[in-house]
């Protein structure tokens, strides 16, 4: 089983092959080798340091909220 994580574009490298993403407050350096056309504060799918895809920033939300429940205990 695999998972991917939404997590927020808070810095673009000058050739747009690396960024830094926001995951919940983490900040990780990860590959936009898989991906086009991601610019600043976009939600990407995250997984084992690879962006695989972009994806709606309100389906991120509710992603990251399901996660901090369950962390939560909730």
């Amino acid at each position: 089983m695999c998972l991917a994580i939404p997590a927020r574009i808070i810095e673009i490298d000058a050739n747009a092959e690396n960024a830094i993403a926001d995951i919940g407050g983490i900040k990780k350096r990860i590959s936009l080798a898989l991906v086009e056309d991601i610019e600043l504060h976009d939600y990407v799918l995250i997984h084992v340091g690879y962006a695989l895809s972009k994806i709606d920033p309100d389906e991120a939300t509710k992603t990251l909220e399901l996660f901090q429940q369950a962390k939560n205990g909730i």
